[in-house]
């Protein structure tokens, strides 16, 4: 059971109920660091539970809050809304507080973590990330590993962020064994907003616009003169002549990767001067900018922005007509990896495939709190893997209703084997990037959550306590860091255990000479009596095979282990390929993503 710990603008006793049933807060780790007083009313900060800037709000409702029906945001996305598992019930641990952009103290997390053992919650679920270079897994300046390995010792699914620094290589975060990481993707739903020229030519953009549609007005394109003749119109650093600008749609060209930082400020600057909505041409991705009001902001490819620019140089009074955003789900839209998504491999351990699953975090509508300058009415559509991570937390919580005496693992293990890689059209996923590309393990983990799927998944690959020590170990980590982590003296043998070893659901490679054979164990969760052939799709350049090739269960043999020979002949040294392993019958698909690297040694 919770506890809910009074405050500011928050009454214990009032404010929990049914729904919420536990609220605390933790700040002495974070004053410790700051090294002074939280100014609460500059930072629009609560001294108590009370969430000031809707995060917290949006994540909590996206993992199981109640249905409520005829929802939207500003008319678009409209339908019912709950969270993942909306008969759930709600203990809230804040840790973050909205100073520098949001700061949490590990000291506060680690003592979050304690309470939320001890008040015997199912799942955790953090929406919180830092930054690169990360942590080892034994430093406590991480309070998440931590918290987190504490959490898992006592059967807790902890789920967390891969973070927002995507489309990178090595950017994933929260990348322990023990932890569940969420990449975020978008959905099939789109906002298609038409944008007609004065030649009677309509091309789609994409935007938050629900303004009324204005009639055909002036467009304009800032020109400059000198040196650097893009200058004027770049996005980030828009020259407007307000007698060019004032009553006239304005194009620029966004040539950052803090897209919606660069349309905010191209926005204000529009507004500023007169002008009466923004055309952005950027690197193509499916996260939004809402300018505020019915000021519209729609975004376009470079192709489309360029196709718009050679229109507005070919007449002396180049016209448009913006009209408001729809809403489109389905077919043609296609689910995608987002942009800003962190990605694999793991800067850790690259052995360890990071991140694990990936869920809807795109222009997400959950409620939030009165100080979000984007809301509409009690909610707003917020992007993130902050929202993709309740997303997971909610599935969790069906899944451990159905199976209370699986491990966290064992769930993993279930949503990872289970995943999609196709979209619904049964076309393979993109990830947004700088091109679009592909998606691969270190952008989905296992793919897109199924979460029917992972409720009967076949086969599980489990791991406990003793498991995460052996990988502890194989990281070479030293005996006291390893004991103090887990809370028990733990000597590691002399020979390093391997870490391809570690009974992971997945199989990374990161550097592959010759041959390797690896060993997993799996656990038959599904009928009593049932047999299991292996699939295997080799990465690029290997071959891969498996004894035994089947697994065979009855009422006397519920697990089985086998080995995995990975093998190659290539004598370069080359990046990842992917593949897969998957054990199927007439009812499964167990299915294991697969990632090597072949690298050969330099003679010297």
């Amino acid at each position: 059971m919770g506890v809910c710990k009074s405050g500011d603008k928050f009454n214990g006793t009032a404010h929990c109920n049914r729904k919420v049933i536990g609220a605390r807060w933790y700040i002495d780790g974070f004053l410790a660091e700051y090294g002074k007083p939280l100014n609460t009313t500059g930072d629009q900060e609560y001294l108590s539970p009370r969430d000031a800037n809707g995060h917290g709000t949006h994540t909590a409702s996206t993992a199981s809050g109640s249905f409520v029906g005829n929802v939207s945001y500003k008319g678009l996305a409209r339908g019912t809304v709950r969270g993942g598992a909306p008969h759930a019930r709600l203990a809230i641990y804040k840790v973050c507080w909205s100073v520098l952009g949001g700061q949490c103290a590990g000291a506060d997390i680690l003592k979050a973590f304690d309470d939320a053992i001890h008040d015997g919650v199912d799942v955790l679920s953090l929406s919180i990330g830092s930054s690169i270079p990360l942590f080892s897994d034994v430093d406590q300046r991480d309070g998440i590993a931590t918290g987190s390995f504490h959490a898992v010792a006592r059967g807790i699914t902890v789920v967390c962020g891969a973070a927002n620094d995507g489309p990178s290589a090595y950017s994933v975060q929260n990348t322990a064994p023990w932890i569940l990481t969420v990449a975020a993707s978008t959905m099939d739903r789109a906002f298609p907003t038409p944008i007609t020229l004065g030649n009677n030519e309509t091309l789609l953009g994409q935007a938050l616009f629900t303004g009324n549609e204005n009639a055909f007005t002036g467009l304009v394109y800032p020109e400059a003169t000198g040196l650097d003749l893009n200058a004027a119109g770049m996005c980030q650093d828009l020259s407007l002549n307000d007698t060019k600008a004032a009553g006239k749609v304005v194009l620029c060209f966004n040539s950052i990767t803090a897209i919606r930082g660069a349309t905010m400020q191209a926005s204000a600057a529009v507004q500023a001067a007169g002008g009466v909505g923004l055309i952005v041409a950027k690197n193509p991705t499916d996260i939004l900018a809402s300018c505020g009001g019915d000021f519209p902001c729609i975004e376009v490819d470079y192709e489309i922005g360029t196709r718009i620019l050679f229109y507005i140089r070919s007449t002396r009074s180049p016209l448009v007509k913006l009209s408001p955003s729809r809403t489109i789900v389905g077919n043609p839209t296609s689910p995608k990896v987002a942009y800003f998504s962190s990605r694999g491999p793991n800067s850790i351990a690259p052995a360890i495939l990071k991140p694990d699953i990936t869920a809807p975090g795109v222009h997400i509508l959950a409620a939030t709190s009165p100080h979000n300058p984007s809301m509409d009415g009690e909610y707003a559509m917020l992007s993130g893997t902050s929202m993709s991570t309740p997303h997971i937390s909610g599935i969790v919580a069906l899944i451990k209703a159905l199976h209370p005496n699986w491990s966290p693992a064992a769930v993993k293990s279930a949503l990872i084997t289970t995943a999609w890689q196709t979209a619904p059209s049964g076309l393979p996923l993109f990830a947004e990037g700088s091109p679009q590309k592909l998606a691969n393990p270190f952008d989905f983990g296992g793919g897109i959550v199924n979460a029917n799927g992972a409720a009967d998944p076949g086969l599980v690959y489990d791991m406990g306590t003793t498991d995460y020590i052996h990988y502890l170990c194989s990281m070479a980590y030293n005996n006291s860091a390893i004991s103090r982590l887990t809370g028990q003296s733990t000597v590691c043998p002399s020979r390093k255990p391997s870490i391809l070893d570690i009974n992971l659901p997945s199989i990374t490679i990161p550097s592959l000479r010759n041959s390797i054979t690896i060993t997993r164990t799996v656990t038959n969760v599904g009928a009593l009596t049932s047999i299991y052939r292996a699939v295997i799709e080799p990465p690029s350049g290997t071959k891969v095979s498996v004894k035994p090739e089947v697994l065979s269960f009855n009422s006397a043999v519920k697990k089985m282990s086998f080995t995995v020979t990975i093998s190659t002949t290539q004598e370069v040294n080359t990046g990842y390929y992917f593949g897969s392993l998957t054990w199927t019958n007439e009812a499964h698909a167990v299915r294991s993503p697969l990632s090597v690297r072949t690298e050969q040694s330099f003679a010297v």
